[in-house]
């Protein structure tokens, strides 16, 4: 169930631009999760990595990723 909640979470950021904008400013998967949970999205860092490799690179870049190549993580390397 949780996985479910980060996909749909991912799906209310794509249409709303104040969140997504505020997503693309953090680099913690920890302050991610709580954001979302302020948002009612309960879900663990295991769920959240799921949902994000059932994203296109596009949807993944949009979200946790602007303006570089797409990667599979929320942290810089």
């Amino acid at each position: 169930m949780t996985q479910e909640n980060a996909a749909r979470f991912f799906k209310s950021v794509q249409q709303d631009q104040g969140l997504k904008a505020k997503l693309k400013a953090i680099d913690d998967p920890e302050t991610f999760l709580q954001i979302a949970e302020g948002r009612g999205y309960q879900f663990t860092l295991a769920d959240l990595d799921a949902a994000i490799s059932n994203l296109s690179h596009e949807e993944m870049a949009s979200v946790i990723n602007p303006g570089i190549s797409p990667r599979r993580h929320l942290t810089p390397r």
